[in-house]
Formats: C-alpha cells, sequence, structure tokens
C-alpha cells in the first residue's frame, strides 16, 4: 500500500533533481538520489521522477552511477520505452576508462529485464569477455547467462559456449568459477557443463586458488567426472585430501561427498574419508548458526546408518543446551538414541531422564520415547526410570509413559510384570485420546495381573456417554470383552451396558458396528471369542526390525551433501518436482503486487483448503507474479473462454478469500473491500507449461450468485477445466467456513 502523500514526496523530488542548483552541487545532487533510492525501498511508487533519474546517470561519480543504476534495474519492466533512453549512457560507459564504471554498467545493462535489450546487450557482453579487467571479466561471464535467459528458447549461441569453455583457464578464479555457473546455465537442456579429463584437472589445480565458495561449486562439478584408472582415481583423491579439513562446512561436505563417491568400489577408503570428517561434523553440531548445526545432525544420523558406533565415544556432543530450538534438540535426542551401548548407557538415560520434565512439553515427551527406544536393549534401567516419571502425576508425561508401557511389554515380555505393577493409578492422570487408548489396551490384555483393572475400566464405562473419541470406545470393547474372558464375574455386568450403550445409543457408525460385531460374537459361544480376540499378548521379533543390517555407504553417498537427509527422500522428490515446473513457467516482471495479504485461515478451515483435488493435468506455480498494469493490458487483449454463476450467500470475506487463493497459488491482482456494492476481484495464476488465466469474481448488490469470467492466454478446453474446478472448489470452501 502506497504511504500516505507519496505523490507529494514525488513532486518534492522531482522538482529538486531538476533544480540546476541542486546539479550544480555534487553532494546535494546525490542525497536527493538517495532519498528516492530509500523511499523506493521503503515501498513507494518513485517510477515518477524515471526520466530525472535517467539524466542523473550522466556523471563521473561512480557512487550516483550506482544509485542511478540500481534505480533503472528496478523499475525498467514498468517503464520500458523510456529505460531504453538509458541505454545509450549504459553503451558509452561499458567503454569507459575505468574498468569499475565498465563492469558495473555491463551488469546493470545486463539486469534491465525488458523486451528489446538483447541486441544492446550482446556486443557490450563478447567485448567484455575479452576485457583486461578482471571484474569485468566476472561480470561478461554471468552476463551471458542472463542474455541466454532474456533470449528464452532460442538456440544456444555455440561461438559463445565455445568462447566460456575457454575462460574456463582464465587467470582470475572468479572468472573460472563464473563460467561454469553460465555454462550449467545456458546448457541445461543438454544436461549442463560437460566435465572431461584436461577440465577436470585443470580444475583440480586451481582448487586452491579459489575461495571456499568457489571451492564448493567446483567440488560439485567434478562429481561428473568419473577417472578412467584407478592410478587417477588415487591421484585425485591425494589432492583433495587437504580439502577435508578446510575451515568451510561446505567444502568439507562437498569433498567428502566426492570421496564417497569416485571410491564406491572401496569401501574401506570410504570408511577412512567418514573417520577423517567426524572432527568437522561435530564442529558443525556446536555451531552457532541453527541452519548449519541442523543439517549437521541430519548427516550424522545417515553416517550412523552405515557406522553405528561412528561418533559413540563423542556422545556428550549431543547432549541438548537449554537455548536450543526445539528442531534440533529432537535430533540430538534422535542421535543419542543411536550412540547408546554398554558405557555409556547409564550417562545417556540420566540426560534423558533430565528431559523429561523440560518445560516444553513436546520435547519432554520426545525424550519419553527416546527412554522407551533404549529400552528395547536396556529394559530393566528404562523402565524403572520411567516408572519414577509416573510419580510427577502430569498428564503430559503419564500420558506418554503409558504409550512406551504399551509398546514395550509387546516388544520385551519380560517387563510385563514391572509394568502391571507401576500402572494402579495413573488413569486419574490420563486425559488425551492417546493415552487413554493404551492404558486401556494394558488392561485388556494384562488385566488378569492388575488387580483393580476391572475397576478403572468401569470407570471408563460410567463415562462412556461423554467420551468424544470414538477410538476409545472401540479400544474399551474389546479390552473389556479380553478382560471378560480371563475375569468374568466381575466384568459381565458391565460388558452388557456397554454392548446395549454401543448398539441403543452410539451415533457413531463405527462404534456401533464393533459392538454389533462383539455382541453376535458373543452368541456364538466362547470358544469362538477365544479363538478370534486371544491372540498373543506380546511379539519379540518385531524388536529385531530395530537391529537392521548396516546400509552400505553407497546406498546413500549420492544423497550425501543434499536436501535429501534433511527432508527425506520421498518429501525432496516432490519438492524439486515443484521446483522444477517453476523453473520451466516464463519469466514476468518481479514486482509487488497490489494485493494486501491478509490474516491466516483458521486451523480447521485451512485444512479444508489445503485438501483440494490434485488434478495431474493441472500445476499452477507459485512464482507466477502478475503487476497490476501487465494483468490489465492482457485482460482487454483476450476473450472470455468461460462464464458461470456461482451459488453465494451473504457478505465475501476478503482476507480470508485472498489467504485460500494463495494456498492453491492463485496470485489476488485487485480486490474489493469487504461490503463493497458491487464487489470484484481479479485474480491471476499460470500452470507449469506457461499459460496464463486471467479471472474476474463479480457479485452485485443483494444477488444470490457470483459471476466467475475467466480469459485463457491459450486455448486449452482440459487446462481451463481443471482450473475452474480448482477455483469452485475454493470458492465453496470459503463459502462454507462463512456460512
Amino acid at each position: 500500500m502506497p504511504y500516505l502523500g507519496s505523490e507529494d514526496v514525488v513532486k518534492e523530488l522531482k522538482k529538486a533533481l531538476c533544480n540546476p542548483h541542486v546539479q550544480a552541487d555534487r553532494l546535494r545532487y546525490r542525497n536527493v538520489i538517495q532519498r528516492v533510492i530509500r523511499h523506493m525501498t521503503q515501498g513507494l511508487d518513485m517510477s515518477g521522477v524515471f526520466m530525472e533519474m535517467v539524466k542523473a546517470s550522466a556523471t563521473v561519480d561512480i557512487v550516483q552511477k550506482k544509485l542511478v543504476y540500481l534505480y533503472m534495474c528496478t523499475y525498467a519492466p514498468l517503464k520500458p520505452d523510456l529505460a531504453l533512453l538509458a541505454i545509450n549512457t549504459l553503451c558509452k560507459d561499458c567503454s569507459d576508462p575505468n574498468p569499475m564504471v565498465r563492469g558495473l554498467a555491463l551488469r546493470s545493462m545486463c539486469s534491465l529485464r525488458m523486451p528489446g535489450v538483447q541486441e544492446y546487450i550482446q556486443q557490450p557482453i563478447l567485448n567484455g569477455l575479452r576485457d583486461k579487467a578482471s571484474y569485468v571479466r566476472r561480470v561478461a561471464v554471468l552476463g551471458c547467462a542472463k542474455m541466454h535467459n532474456l533470449h528464452g528458447d532460442s538456440e544456444v549461441d555455440g561461438a559463445l559456449v565455445n568462447e566460456l569453455y575457454s575462460l574456463l583457464r582464465d587467470q582470475d578464479p572468479i572468472v573460472v568459477v563464473n563460467c561454469l555457473r553460465s555454462l550449467e546455465e545456458i546448457l541445461k537442456q543438454e544436461g549442463g557443463v560437460v566435465i572431461n579429463k584436461p577440465i577436470a584437472h585443470h580444475l583440480l589445480n586451481r582448487m586452491p586458488k579459489l575461495d571456499q565458495w568457489g571451492q564448493a561449486e567446483v567440488l560439485n562439478f567434478l562429481l561428473r567426472y568419473q577417472p578412467r584408472s584407478e592410478e587417477e582415481l588415487f591421484d585425485i583423491l591425494n589432492l583433495l585430501d587437504s580439502f577435508l579439513k578446510s575451515s568451510s562446512p561446505g567444502v568439507v561436505m562437498g569433498a567428502t561427498k566426492l570421496f564417497l563417491i569416485l571410491a564406491k568400489k572401496f569401501p574401506h577408503v570410504q570408511t577412512d574419508v567418514l573417520v577423517q570428517v567426524k572432527g568437522p561434523l561435530l564442529a558443525a553440531c556446536s555451531s552457532e548458526s541453527r541452519e548449519l548445526c541442523f543439517a549437521a545432525l541430519c548427516h550424522v544420523r545417515q553416517i550412523l546408518h552405515s557406522l553405528p558406533g561412528h561418533f559413540s565415544s563423542h556422545y556428550k556432543k549431543f547432549f541438548c543446551s537449554y537455548s536450543e530450538p526445539h528442531y534440533i534438540k529432537l535430533q540430538k535426542v534422535e542421535v543419542l538414541c543411536e550412540l547408546v551401548n554398554d558405557e555409556n548407557v547409564q550417562q545417556v538415560l540420566e540426560e534423558l531422564r533430565g528431559y523429561c520434565t523440560d518445560v516444553s512439553a513436546d520435547f519432554a515427551q520426545a525424550a519419553i520415547f527416546a527412554i522407551g527406544g533404549i529400552a528395547r536393549t536396556y529394559t530393566d534401567q528404562c523402565v524403572q526410570i520411567l516408572t519414577e516419571l509416573l510419580g510427577l502425576r502430569q498428564e503430559h508425561i503419564t500420558t506418554v509413559v503409558v504409550q512406551t508401557f504399551r509398546d514395550l511389554v509387546w516388544l520385551c515380555p519380560q517387563c510385563t510384570e514391572a509394568v502391571c505393577q507401576a500402572l494402579p493409578g495413573c488413569e486419574e492422570n490420563i486425559q488425551d485420546s492417546e493415552g487413554k487408548q493404551a492404558l486401556i489396551w494394558l488392561l485388556g490384555v494384562h488385566g488378569e495381573r492388575i488387580p483393580n483393572a476391572p475397576y478403572v475400566l468401569e470407570d471408563f464405562v460410567e463415562n462412556v456417554k461423554s467420551e468424544t473419541f470414538p477410538a476409545v470406545k472401540m479400544e474399551l470393547l474389546t479390552a473389556l470383552l479380553r478382560l471378560f474372558l480371563s475375569r468374568p464375574a466381575e466384568c459381565q455386568d458391565m460388558l452388557g451396558r456397554l454392548l446395549h450403550y454401543c448398539i441403543e445409543e452410539e451415533k457413531d457408525m463405527a462404534v456401533r458396528d464393533r459392538g454389533l460385531f462383539y455382541y453376535r460374537l458373543l452368541l456364538a459361544g466362547i470358544d469362538e471369542v477365544k479363538r478370534i480376540l486371544c491372540s498373543p499378548k506380546s511379539d519379540p521379533s518385531l524388536g529385531l526390525l530395530e537391529d537392521q543390517a548396516e546400509r552400505p555407504v553407497n546406498s546413500w553417498a549420492s544423497d550425501f551433501n543434499t536436501l535429501v537427509p534433511v527432508y527425506g527422500k520421498a518429501r525432496w522428490a516432490t519438492i524439486s518436482k515443484y521446483q522444477w515446473a517453476e523453473r520451466r513457467g516464463p519469466e514476468l516482471p518481479n514486482t509487488a503486487s497490489f494485493a494486501t495479504p491478509g490474516p491466516l485461515i483458521p486451523e480447521e478451515s485451512k485444512e479444508t483448503v489445503q485438501e483440494l483435488p490434485d488434478s495431474e493435468a493441472l500445476m499452477l506455480v507459485p512464482s507466477c507474479q502478475l503487476t497490476a498494469e501487465y494483468f490489465e493490458k492482457t485482460w482487454f487483449s483476450l476473450k472470455v473462454a468461460h462464464q458461470q454463476v456461482f451459488p453465494w450467500r451473504g457478505a465475501v470475506h476478503p482476507d480470508t478469500l485472498q489467504m485460500a487463493l494463495q494456498v492453491v497459488n492463485i496470485q489476488t491482482i485487485a480486490m474489493s473491500r469487504a461490503g463493497a456494492h458491487p464487489w470484484k476481484a481479479y485474480l491471476g495464476a499460470q500452470d507449469d507449461t506457461g499459460c496464463l488465466f486471467l479471472t474476474e469474481l463479480l457479485l452485485e448488490p443483494e444477488s444470490s450468485e457470483m459471476q466467475i469470467s475467466v480469459k485463457q492466454n491459450e486455448p486449452r478446453t482440459e487446462t481451463l477445466n481443471s482450473f475452474i474446478s480448482v477455483l469452485e472448489t475454493v470458492l465453496g470452501t470459503i463459502g462454507d467456513i462463512k456460512s
């Protein structure tokens, strides 16, 4: 939203920029330009002084040039005709004796995202590639990639590619890295830059002269080269050895991944490399950067899949600090569970025990579950700690301890007696569904060992009408029928009452069907009930799932130093799919829309909106950012492709509607305020093939129908129908929320 009085500010600055007395004073002139930039960064529309700023670029003051060029790059997409007037000044500056001016002008010219600029920047870029100043060559190399993007899907210029390949042997190391980046962008349709033996060896020899960012980049490109002989392989590994001790975590991780990939036929070499990087990884796990710490912990867990005891001697490095964020604490607890052995089990359990009373209920519960995981190996010590935690009489602790006991007696039947002795009295502190289900299951399966089991279940039966969770009612039915088989005299009456309620009064169909099933099962005879319900009370063999065989390093080496350890393989594949679709979309002016973000949708409504039909025929990309000017121009140039009316009652809530549309990647260009008559909204969206959908929503006063008009830049019936389906779902969901 523009600031109040912005028009007056623009007029004042325009007057100052045109004042000859201000122009004569270099310092005053620069201060006025700085005010323009300041207002621009604060959100004011300063496009009204574009012509005056273009005139200000004709100066020898390099600071003033930087400010003016920044302004021009920002507003060139909005003022393409006027921006062409600045091309002459930029071309002239590309021949300036000062290399800083030449580089600045070339960089600014390549950043003018507007039609028709390609023909002006081609020759300055070619001249810049042969410039004597390394700074100009750096800018020109990156400008090649920008120029290629401006041309869109045109053929790759072979001469330009050859020029960039030759610049890989440039004396300046930054030029070399920029060449790799540009070639990767230009040749992405052909698979990216090709790394052959001469290029690979040249890059390896230039590595020490690169900065840490360049080294990490080159290590990533070297993954594409496969040595032709074992001798060459070990020569490369010897050159890389020093980078495993770099002070930059990115370089260490890149070198480690390259080691693991190249040495895939030599497992002992892979193990030696992982031993060498233990120190840098531990340092990263203690880093002040939370993002770096979290990523390092995820990679530690990945290494532990192949080397289970790799970090056991450094287990104290993974103890949690009170000031660490929740997500890092959870990762450290997971790592601690994998590092437990006979030597450190006591210290680790004591540390986890302290976490169980943390002020964060979620972290406390995670620590209790961790103790339950360790209990599969060290049962007696863990059961004792869990029993003591029950004595704290805190709801969130008791709930998770009972769930842990339920899993534990199933996997480790030797602890059943201790668990049964700890259960009496804990029912008073359990309120949530999961805790109730776990307790009821324990009372039903092992009720013959718990003296007050029937009476605890009777309390649940007495309160069954007020129970809000159907899963608890179904668990209660099963548990009570099981306990009836071992203690019939104490359970017969309450079982009858429970069955009567579930069959005659219960509204939930799943609970009612379960009750009918058990009633008919009882009519078939006790022997039949025992045959069906008396299943094993434990299965220790399932505990062996935790002791799976060690995974070979090669199974995850290609995922090392990527986001796969952070997100997981399946989730990262989904994210990459959407990123690829986003990159395929045509670039539109990346300026802020005039829509104002509203408050978040309520959680119960947000879940409904997110469950929209996922049609394979349509994928709306989130990167589409249409300006109001572009929308208006395109809207009047297209014909209406689809028009319909949609039932609607009452007024529209713009904030809720806008947020719901944002969830499905539909951009709000403009929207009337709440209560406006008539109410209108203009929407824009783009699919992964570049097809645009421009939409108008119209609600007339006292009308019960909303009119929807959609225009499409390419006539595609299937995608149009899919888009209409998504839009109808959003409007229907918001209509249900509002009513």
